[in-house]
């Protein structure tokens, strides 16, 4: 798998935990400790995606 096609994955799955947060935020029966650990996962996502794009850019 190239990297720009993992990152590709990684943004997708970025997109659908935000779809989950903003539908888990929604409901009146929120659980906020559920939330928190999506948007850990969301930010360990972005950080990943960060450091695969740096990556791609210096190798050119």
């Amino acid at each position: 798998m190239s990297t720009a096609d993992h990152v590709s994955q990684l943004t997708e799955k970025h997109h659908q935990i935000e779809e989950k947060i903003q539908a888990e935020m929604a409901s009146p029966s929120a659980d906020h400790v559920h939330i928190s650990e999506l948007k850990r996962e969301k930010l360990r996502i972005k950080e990943k995606i960060s450091l695969l794009s740096m990556s791609q850019e210096s190798a050119h």
